[in-house]
């Protein structure tokens, strides 16, 4: 993992440089860390790649932010600084790290080429059942994110283990931060300020962030396709790695 100081905190982050065209900063979502990536980092037809850990996600250090856009903020903060260090100009956010890169395009002084926001919104509601759940009985909320459609439309047995794991791992303090801080995130009065090219792509069984929040994003965005990929959930880039990673290849040519 290489590192990059800002804001008085350490950033972690992973990258890779097997193929050519821009580099592309993936950013995962509540709960993750760059793990959630490695199907992309890790692709060796792929375009150079760096994988963040977010504030108090995997090796990074944390913050002291209350939940909300104040957190969002220091996230983008984070993906800035990974950014300026490793020439990144293209960003890849899945649910969460989707508003943190559309927050970056809007506010962050950064030349981007590209968005790709995956499983994700212009507003991301959480259910405040599942907030309760999450506080109340973190691992029994942990497990209800691995039912079928749910993070992942059809998973085997191992990839539901890493991933309840990753979460259990990221804990239940940073993890209802980062839930509470996507159920304040809005910014559709604000899209017609990103002018950077953008790709929309979402699990067709998607039922956190379903198709429809993808199809807005095309309709409302001044340069968005949206792309929807077969047989996958909330998490394409690791349940159909090779549908998403060739969707991001021909959006970047």
């Amino acid at each position: 993992m290489e590192t990059v100081t800002h804001d008085g905190r350490t950033t972690a982050y992973r990258e890779t440089g097997f193929g050519d065209g821009p580099t592309v900063c993936y950013v995962h979502g509540a709960g993750g860390d760059h793990g959630v990536w490695v199907e992309q980092y890790g692709d060796r037809e792929g375009p150079p790649a760096v994988a963040v850990d977010l504030s108090g996600h995997g090796d990074s250090d944390d913050v002291t932010t209350a939940p909300g856009m104040e957190t969002i903020e220091a996230y983008a903060d984070d993906v800035v600084a990974v950014c300026e260090a490793t020439d990144a100009s293209v960003l890849c956010g899945n649910s969460m790290g989707g508003a943190v890169a559309l927050w970056v395009a809007l506010e962050g002084d950064l030349d981007l080429e590209g968005l790709v926001l995956a499983d994700t919104g212009a507003k991301l509601g959480v259910d405040p059942g599942f907030l309760e759940s999450l506080a109340r009985n973190f691992e029994a909320a942990v497990a209800s994110l691995h039912v079928p459609d749910t993070l992942f439309h059809d998973p085997d047995d191992e990839l539901v283990k890493v991933s309840k794991a990753g979460l259990l791992e990221s804990g239940q303090a940073v993890t209802v931060r980062d839930f509470e801080s996507c159920d304040t995130f809005d910014v559709r009065d604000r899209l017609d300020e990103i002018d950077v090219p953008a790709l929309a792509l979402c699990g067709e069984h998607d039922p956190l962030t379903p198709p429809s929040f993808h199809e807005y994003l095309e309709a409302e965005l001044s340069d968005c396709e949206y792309v929807e990929i077969a047989d996958a959930a909330h998490m394409p880039m690791l349940e159909k790695p090779e549908a998403f990673n060739e969707s991001v290849r021909s959006f970047l040519l």
